[in-house]
C-alpha cells in the first residue's frame, strides 16, 4: 500500500493505534510499581502487594491500555493509577484512582484534553472455575497423656488408616485447616506452653517438619479454610482468651497477627461454608457461648452472630455437602453431648439435631469423599478412638470404632483432590 495514512477510528492524527485485539500484552506484572504505555495490556498480580501505576504523561484519542488482575487479589491488594498530568474521567491527577475488585479488569481509552482516560470497562469478570472438591482427610496430633504427633489418613470412602508416627513436634488443643486446594496445615497448639508452629500436609498426605514463628503462640483455637484456596486461624487462649486471626496464603505462608474479630473465647470451632467462606462457632469466654463469626472470602471476619444453638465448648465443625454446607458436632456444656447443628450455605445456623453418635467432646472432624464429612476420637472421660460418618445431606451414622490410637485434643482437616 502507498500514499498517506488518513485518520483511523483509534486516534485523530495519521499514527495508527493498536486495535483492542491487537493490543501487545506484556508478562506478568508482580512489581509495586508499573510505567505504562499505550497500546499494551498489564496481567497485574498483587498477590503480594499493592501496584501503582504511572500512565502516560502525553496521549491522544483512541490510545487504549487494560489492566486484569490476574490472581483474583485487588481486593486484597489493589491497584492505582496516576494519570500523570492527564485527567481521568474529568478529574485532574490529584484525584485518587483506584480498583480493589477482585477479578477486574480495567480497560481504559483516552478521549480528549478535557475528559482524559475513560474506562471503557471496569467490570468484575466472574470465576467460573469450580475447585474440585477434597476427598480424602487427616487426623493428627493430640493427647494420650503424653502429647502424640501421630496422624491417621482418611481415604475417599471414609475409611480412617492406622497409625503414622513421628510427623513434627508433640502437641495438642491445635488446629487444622485445607489449603491451596489440595493441601492441609496444622499449626498451634500445646505442648506443656503454647506454641506457634505449623506442620504443612502435601496433597500426599505427607505431613512436612516444624514451621516456627507464625503468629502468637496459642492453643484451643479454631481454623477453617476460605476464598477456594486459603485458610484462617482463629482465637484461641493465650492463658487469656483472644479474638486474634491469622491468614494462611495459598502457598501455606502464615501471615502476622490480626485482632479484634468478634468476642475473645476459647475452644470453639470452625468450618468452610458456601465454597469460600468459612464460620467460627461457640466456645467459652469462661461461660459457655453460642455466638457465630462469619469470615469473607476475602478472610475478613464479621462482628458476632448470637443463639445459634446450644452453647457448647469443645466441640468440632466440618464442611459437606455439594453446595457448601456445614455441621457443628458434639462438645461440652458441662456434661458430654452429641448434638449437632447444621449451616446453611449462607452462613445460617440451623436448630438442635440430638443423639448422633456417643456424646463426647475434644474430637476432630473434617471433609471428605467431595462432600461428605468425619467426625472421629475425643473423650468422654477417657480416650477415644470412634469415628461418625456424615452423609452429603448432613445425616450422622452410627459410631465406627479402632480407628487407630485413641486421643483427644487433636485436630484435622481434608487434602487431595484424588480419590
Amino acid at each position: 500500500m502507498s500514499g498517506p495514512v488518513a485518520n483511523n477510528i483509534f486516534r485523530s492524527s495519521g499514527v495508527i493505534a493498536a486495535a483492542a485485539g491487537g493490543l501487545s500484552w506484556q508478562t506478568v506484572v508482580t512489581a509495586s510499581t508499573l510505567t505504562a504505555e499505550a497500546g499494551n495490556g498489564y496481567w497485574i498480580n498483587t498477590t503480594s502487594n499493592a501496584c501503582a501505576i504511572t500512565l502516560p504523561s502525553s496521549a491522544e484519542a483512541g490510545d487504549q491500555i487494560i489492566f486484569v488482575d490476574y490472581a483474583r487479589n485487588w481486593g486484597t491488594n489493589s491497584i492505582t493509577l496516576d494519570s500523570n498530568g492527564l485527567n481521568y474521567q474529568s478529574q485532574d491527577d490529584t484525584y485518587t484512582v483506584e480498583y480493589s475488585t477482585n477479578g477486574e479488569v480495567v480497560n481504559i481509552v483516552y478521549a480528549d484534553a478535557t475528559v482524559g482516560w475513560i474506562p471503557q470497562d471496569d467490570d468484575e469478570v466472574a470465576d467460573a472455575t469450580t475447585a474440585p472438591p477434597t476427598q480424602k482427610a487427616i487426623f493428627g496430633y493430640g493427647t494420650t497423656s503424653p502429647f502424640v504427633s501421630l496422624t491417621n489418613l482418611v481415604s475417599s470412602s471414609g475409611v480412617v488408616a492406622s497409625d503414622t508416627t513421628g510427623v513434627g513436634t508433640n502437641r495438642s488443643q491445635l488446629a487444622a485447616a485445607g489449603y491451596g486446594g489440595d493441601k492441609a496445615i496444622f499449626g498451634y497448639g500445646m505442648t506443656g506452653s503454647a506454641v506457634s508452629l505449623t506442620n504443612l500436609v502435601g496433597n500426599n498426605g505427607v505431613v512436612a517438619a516444624d514451621v516456627t514463628g507464625v503468629g502468637t503462640a496459642r492453643n484451643y483455637l479454631a481454623a477453617a479454610g476460605y476464598g477456594v484456596d486459603k485458610a484462617i486461624f482463629g482465637y484461641g487462649t493465650t492463658g487469656s482468651n483472644v479474638s486474634m486471626s491469622n491468614l494462611v496464603s495459598n502457598l501455606g505462608v502464615v501471615s502476622a497477627d490480626v485482632t479484634g474479630v468478634g468476642t475473645a473465647r476459647w475452644g470453639l470451632a470452625a468450618a468452610t461454608y458456601g465454597t469460600d467462606k468459612a464460620i467460627f462457632g461457640y466456645g467459652t469466654t469462661g461461660s459457655h457461648v453460642s455466638l457465630t463469626n462469619l469470615v469473607a472470602n476475602t478472610g475478613v471476619v464479621s462482628a458476632d452472630v448470637t443463639g445459634v444453638g446450644t452453647a457448647r465448648s469443645v466441640l468440632s465443625a466440618a464442611r459437606y455437602g455439594s453446595t457448601g454446607q456445614a455441621i457443628f458436632g458434639y462438645g461440652w456444656t458441662g456434661s458430654y453431648i452429641s448434638l449437632t447443628n447444621l449451616v446453611a450455605n449462607t452462613g445460617v445456623v440451623s436448630a438442635n439435631v440430638t443423639g448422633v453418635g456417643t456424646a463426647r467432646n475434644y474430637l476432630s472432624s473434617a471433609s471428605y469423599g467431595g462432600d461428605k464429612a468425619i467426625f472421629g476420637y475425643g473423650w468422654t472421660g477417657s480416650n477415644l478412638s470412634m469415628s461418625n460418618l456424615v452423609s452429603n445431606s448432613g445425616v450422622v451414622a452410627s459410631d465406627v470404632t479402632g480407628v487407630g490410637t485413641a486421643r483427644r485434643a487433636l485436630a484435622a482437616a481434608g487434602y487431595s483432590t484424588s480419590a
